[in-house]
């Protein structure tokens, strides 16, 4: 009796989980082209939280993965300046993040903070 409660509790947390993943997957998914970005992309207001939710968790801390931290402004602007941050970034066969290319509307807010000079503030 109580392997089975167990074995039950176990199953409706995995299926929960799994409800939870494929809900923000589903939420993340976008369909048709997105409209072009009229404004300014800045390093603060938009491509710094593009860093911390995407990239900071294996490309920061005191031991970054490959040596590259993305945890700073110069560091994410010297990477996408002189590195291959946009390309990974839109690679389907090898991208960055490893688990899945990032939205489009990221990585059009990426290219757009290049396309503008990568502006900090």
């Amino acid at each position: 009796m109580k392997k089975s409660l167990i074995l039950n509790i176990s199953i409706l947390t995995i299926l929960f989980t799994l409800q939870s993943c494929s809900k923000a997957i589903i939420e993340e998914e976008e369909t048709g082209t997105n409209p072009p970005i009229d404004r300014e992309v800045t390093y603060n207001q938009d491509i710094q939280n593009i860093m911390f939710n995407n990239c900071i968790t294996c490309h920061g801390g005191p031991a970054p993965s490959q040596g590259l931290d993305l945890s700073t402004y110069e560091n994410v602007r010297f990477s996408t300046e002189n590195g291959n941050m946009i390309d990974r970034i839109n690679d389907l066969s090898n991208p960055m993040p490893p688990d899945g290319l990032m939205s489009q509307s990221k990585r059009d807010l990426m290219q757009k903070w290049k396309d503008d000079g990568y502006i900090k503030e």
